[in-house]
């Protein structure tokens, strides 16, 4: 007897097919005691991905074909506080579930998430590590949705990659941090010179990516700075440095 659980029409490369589950004992033959069955040596396929001890753990998630998923959401250009304050909750999410997180750094759809050197949560296992901050971060996103963008439907669910890096001193890690705030003020600065000449100085896209090839930070300073009578430096903290997250003591 076939169990069907779903069956809803989906659309794939221009044909329409359906989408069944069936009842997993027609599919596979097993018993009530895996671990002591005859199969147990499948184990043996699975990788070790502990991390190196005495190691700061950095996973850092990066939203996937997020370009497109901010033009369908239609967010404020260059930066939406709504969005901003989204991935920032999220990662509050993440953090209030796992402890041994000690700074959490985030800027446009990435967010950085450092366990603590002496940490063995899951065994220090990268893949435990990955998965469960990339999924804890994608469904509180979806989650509080509603919480910074009201009414507007979510069109789709975003999705986020991840991956594992480990920095074996404190050097490297404060070295690591600052990278991803410079990447922040590189992005923030072309973004926000790209569009105000597109929304207040009347220029296409093409037209004010051809306007800023080769151009220097003193360059794009000074075309918000005589053009449009912006300095650069009163700009908000939140866009040109990020957010980091911190535990308080209280």
């Amino acid at each position: 007897n076939t169990l069907m659980l779903i069956g809803k029409a989906c659309r794939v490369g221009g044909r329409v097919r359906y989408c069944v589950v069936k009842a997993l004992a027609r599919l596979f033959t097993s018993s009530s005691s895996m671990a002591k069955s005859k199969f147990e040596y499948v184990r043996n396929f699975e990788t070790d991905d502990t991390c190196l001890r005495n190691c700061y753990i950095v996973v850092r998630l990066d939203g996937r074909n997020f370009h497109k998923f901010a033009e369908q959401h239609k967010f404020t250009k260059p930066n939406d506080n709504r969005a901003l304050g989204l991935m920032t909750q999220s990662a509050r999410s993440v953090m209030g579930e796992l402890e041994d997180i000690v700074i959490a750094y985030g800027q446009s759809d990435e967010f950085s998430f450092v366990f603590k050197r002496t940490s063995t949560l899951f065994k220090r296992r990268a893949s435990k590590l990955m998965t469960h901050v990339a999924s804890q971060f994608s469904s509180s996103y979806v989650f509080y949705w509603k919480e910074f963008f009201g009414e507007q439907p979510l069109l789709y669910p975003p999705g986020f990659d991840g991956r594992v890096v480990l920095y074996p001193s404190n050097r490297n890690l404060r070295d690591y941090l600052s990278w991803r705030q410079a990447d922040c003020h590189i992005n923030n600065l072309y973004n926000t010179v790209f569009w105000t000449l597109v929304q207040k100085g009347g220029l296409t896209t093409a037209q004010a990516e051809d306007r800023l090839k080769g151009t220097l930070a003193a360059d794009k300073n000074e075309i918000l700075f005589s053009e449009f009578d912006i300095n650069y430096n009163n700009e908000s903290a939140l866009h040109k440095k990020g957010s980091t997250l911190i535990w308080e003591k209280v």
